[in-house]
């Protein structure tokens, strides 16, 4: 009669990281999984934690909790019918004068009060407002189906990564070098404020502070996961390498040497932005695993944190950004115009589209590619979920 045995049991967290339209790549994992959960109510993630993109999708799961395999469909829903205008106005109107308020702000420091951007977000207000019911987060917590959901965002006054939590309350904040937890009941600002992208969308004001993208300075992306209590993760990348590549086994060596266009650039900032700092924590959390299994259990300092943390990654194993380049034709017209000119809408620039392009036939490569890739680690993905389990005991929330 004692309850040692469940606490013991690994708390698993899920990681969802930034990356604008590449998001569309988790909701196919994630629709893999619920397809193979003995029990599709079951919510597999006791903690979730979402970064820009991956914000939104990780507080979609959460207010769906209490049905996981519901949550899913609903998620994949919206994503298979996304048009880039209910992300951000791709109108000629829009455009043009989104354009204009951005030159009139950066060139002559007109309504340097108002926050202005490339694009305007406020069509994803509206979306994300009709699709989500937050009090959902507040009961998975309560029916013990959630012990904690998080989003990360960049205050641009303090250079903080804030990461604004709701769970149980005995979870503590914490405070580490330039990264913070903060608890709080999560709400539409947050989602918003971690999904704008610099320049591209405006930041948005929390309390007294405006924030932007999460991965801004987002050095260690799984910390959020293991402070709310995970002990294994899943992460759900979007990295446009595909997987197993070693990326010092092959030198491109380019034919002729040709300046580097606007969009080229700007697809290399975002891909430091949201991947390489990713990538640098799965490898530094791997090493530090490979170093506390040469410690004896018996020699670890208790709460030292050498306890080795069990990490699956799933990303795609197709090129990302040749996936955008055979859609770019679905960009608005208005937004060809626009971005023709930094040269987005050719080959060389898809890094930058690969971000931007919400639109169905791309998404639905995204969703499929990340579909079958999750179906690809089947085996890996049964083990690290233990659902081999019988569906009762998947089932069965942990006793306090």
């Amino acid at each position: 009669m004692t309850h040692s045995a469940p606490s013991s049991q690994p708390v698993t967290g899920l990681i969802l990281s930034g990356g604008g339209a590449r998001a569309a790549y988790q909701v196919g994992v994630l629709a893999a999984i619920a397809d193979l959960l003995p029990n599709a109510e079951h919510n597999p993630f006791p903690v979730i934690v979402g970064t820009s993109a991956g914000a939104i999708n990780a507080v979609s799961l959460a207010c769906g909790a209490l049905h996981f395999g519901e949550a899913v469909r609903r998620l994949t829903e919206v994503w298979q019918g996304f048009h880039t205008h209910q992300v951000y106005r791709s109108d000629w109107s829009g455009v043009l004068h989104q354009a204009t308020r951005f030159i009139g702000h950066s060139l002559l420091g007109l309504g340097a009060q108002v926050p202005v951007a490339l694009l305007d977000s406020s069509p994803l207000s509206k979306l994300l407002e009709r699709e989500l019911d937050f009090s959902g987060i507040a009961a998975a917590v309560r029916r013990r189906r959630l012990r904690a959901v998080a989003v990360t965002a960049f205050g641009y006054e303090t250079g903080q990564a804030v990461t604004f939590y709701q769970g149980r309350a005995t979870i503590d904040p914490w405070f580490r070098h330039r990264r913070v937890g903060v608890p709080t009941r999560l709400a539409l600002q947050h989602l918003l404020a971690s999904a704008s992208i610099p320049l591209v969308f405006p930041p948005v004001r929390i309390n007294r502070e405006y924030f932007g993208d999460g991965a801004v300075r987002q050095s260690a992306p799984i910390s959020p996961a293991l402070h709310l209590g995970a002990s294994r993760v899943l992460v759900i990348g979007v990295s446009g390498n595909p997987q197993g590549e070693d990326a010092n086994s092959a030198v491109v060596r380019p034919h002729d040497v040709k300046p580097p266009t606007l969009a080229q650039i700007g697809g290399h900032m975002l891909n430091s932005t949201f991947i390489d700092s990713l990538e640098g924590d799965i490898e530094l959390l791997e090493r530090i695993n490979q170093l506390s299994r040469l410690v004896p259990p018996e020699e670890r300092p208790r709460g030292g944190g050498l306890k080795p943390v069990e990490v699956l990654v799933i990303s795609p194993s197709q090129p990302v950004d040749e996936i955008a380049a055979r859609h770019r034709h679905e960009l608005p017209a208005a937004l060809r115009l626009f971005l023709r000119g930094p040269g987005a809408t050719r080959a060389s620039g898809a890094g930058v589209l690969s971000y931007l392009l919400f639109e169905s036939g791309y998404c639905n490569e995204l969703i499929e590619l990340g579909y079958q890739d999750a179906m690809a680690q089947k085996l890996e993905l049964n083990e690290f979920l233990n659902l081999s389990l019988p569906p009762v005991l998947q089932a069965a929330p942990a006793p306090a």
